[in-house]
């Protein structure tokens, strides 16, 4: 296989004009998510000169420890094929035209060519460490011809299609059972809600019979768990498990391989979504949680599935502690208030939504296979080790992120 010195197979952190005072869609690193191709920036914001500077279509690698280790790499994916702006905190790959593909660059970015000798730059204080981009420039890089490339990321860009599809499925079932939890337990509209009458309590108006408890009585913690162990250890025991890597939450792998369905809580206070509501994971089976993350399970008739359902929309805020460094404590979860009906109705509620929460692990095993067979292809296709040359695929001869 042809092979090319990086910085001249791409544009690595090349010249993109914004004009200050204009608005443009922001992407913080927080919101790429490992694992995912594409990111799609969630706010606008105004351009005041700072910031990495992008296109749709440029691969974002992040060069800061946990995030670049975690895989917090992406393809910038903007609604009118805009151009961008984002954390500072990211190199920018951009392909050249007639020599790269801009869907090979990212598949090319994901692998350990580009990533291993980015890691191993990495210095700076601890907690800080940051990739040196000289360390990628000079790299001997894979360059089949254009058609070949497209092949590539043709073949790998199924496996990535298919996952953003059921993530959308799994995104409509939480809607839904986010929109019966609303009605049932926001505005009490629960079946038969109209022979109660509503009483107050310490969270206003609720209906009788219902009663308030906190977060320590309705659920069980399981943060005395968590040991944190040398990065030796951690890829000695990570294994084929689950690990839910996030920037500034997820970033240590412990002593204990968890087996069952949890609820995960964001610890670090700064990482609240932009509508005040703490970071959030479900996930079911067995995985490996840290000491950056608060582990919870429903007690009782108050389901995890409730839970996670009740903090997707309860306002953390008031719940932060620290300026410096901002975190939501034990302490401070417990003594969140829950309005809870009485046995019955939980019980009825939990029957009711459970369907759409077993659906989702369903599709998350989908796309734990999709993901490992992408991974196990991704070296051997970018090396040439499998010749796609004489495979018929239809690539469409666009150099364009097809969503």
């Amino acid at each position: 296989m042809n092979t090319m010195v990086f910085s001249e197979f791409v544009e690595i952190n090349p010249q993109t004009r914004l004009v200050k005072g204009q608005e443009y869609p922001f992407v913080a690193m927080e919101i790429v998510e490992p694992h995912r191709r594409y990111v799609i920036p969630k706010q606008i914001r105004d351009f005041s000169g700072g910031g990495t500077k992008f296109l749709s279509g440029d691969t974002l690698f992040a060069r800061i420890t946990p995030c670049l280790e975690n895989g917090k790499i992406a393809q910038f994916v903007a609604p009118g094929k805009t151009a961008g702006f984002g954390s500072t905190e990211f190199f920018v790959f951009r392909n050249r035209q007639g020599i790269s593909d801009q869907s090979y660059i990212y598949y090319l970015a994901k692998s350990d060519t580009i990533r291993k000798p980015a890691e191993k730059s990495m210095s700076g204080a601890s907690g800080r460490q940051r990739a040196d981009v000289k360390s990628i420039q000079t790299l001997q890089i894979p360059a089949p011809p254009l058609a070949i490339q497209r092949k590539i990321a043709s073949i790998l860009s199924a496996y990535d299609n298919l996952i953003e599809n059921n993530l959308r499925r799994s995104k409509i079932l939480e809607e839904m059972a986010k929109t019966i939890y609303e009605e049932w337990f926001v505005k009490f509209h629960f079946p038969g809600h109209e022979k109660v009458k509503m009483v107050e309590s310490e969270l206003g108006l609720i209906p009788e019979g219902w009663k308030v408890k906190n977060l320590r009585d309705t659920s069980s913690n399981f943060d005395r768990l968590r040991k944190p162990l040398s990065s030796m250890q951690r890829e000695k025991r990570k294994g084929n498990y689950p690990y839910y890597g996030a920037a500034k939450i997820f970033d240590y792998i412990d002593d204990y391989l968890f087996d069952g369905t949890y609820l995960l809580v964001a610890e670090d206070g700064s990482v609240i979504t932009p509508d005040r509501r703490p970071l959030l994971q479900y996930v079911s089976g067995k995985f490996w949680a840290n000491n950056h993350t608060h582990i919870l399970q429903g007690k009782g008739t108050v389901s995890t599935e409730f839970l996670y359902l009740f903090l997707n929309v309860f306002d953390i805020s008031g719940y932060i502690t620290g300026a410096a460094q901002p975190k939501i404590t034990q302490e401070n979860l417990n003594r969140i208030q829950i309005a809870v009906s009485d046995d019955l109705l939980m019980k009825r509620f939990n029957q009711f939504i459970l369907p759409f929460f077993q659906e989702r692990i369903i599709l998350q095993k989908k796309n734990d296979v999709l993901r490992q067979t992408r991974d196990l292809l991704l070296p051997k296709l970018i090396s040439g080790e499998i010749d796609v040359e004489n495979l018929d695929i239809n690539t469409g001869g666009s150099n364009e992120p097809d969503i």
